[in-house]
């Protein structure tokens, strides 16, 4: 049976994928994985306020839930999605990276990542 450690590292072994964190609304991670030495727990903490607004700005303009996104930097991207109502998952990309790919499938595997907590 996969665990959420088995999901993790798949999702860390995907092209220009250099972290992974799944984490709780309280900005704990409950599991990681990282490539290039980024930190995970910092990454974490800051996730839940960035929903947070997110989740405001979905009630602001009309668009319902927040589900997923994904900020653009100047050294990448980080791939955000609500797992369930207590976790989220945070993937930090490089540049040239198909976020598109990785936002299928999150989308797609979602609930099966949801059982997994």
């Amino acid at each position: 049976m996969a665990t959420i450690r088995n999901v993790v590292e798949t999702l860390g072994q995907h092209d220009g994928v250099e972290t992974v964190v799944v984490l709780g609304r309280d900005g704990l991670t409950i599991d990681s994985f990282v490539k290039n030495g980024s930190d995970a727990d910092n990454v974490a903490a800051l996730v839940p306020s960035l929903i947070d607004a997110c989740a405001k700005l979905g009630v602001a303009g009309t668009r319902g839930d927040f589900n997923a996104g994904v900020m653009e930097y100047g050294n990448g991207f980080v791939v955000v999605s609500v797992v369930t109502p207590d976790a989220l998952i945070a993937i930090v990309v490089q540049p040239e990276t198909n976020v598109g790919g990785l936002l299928y499938e999150l989308r797609q595997y979602r609930a099966a990542i949801a059982d997994l907590l």
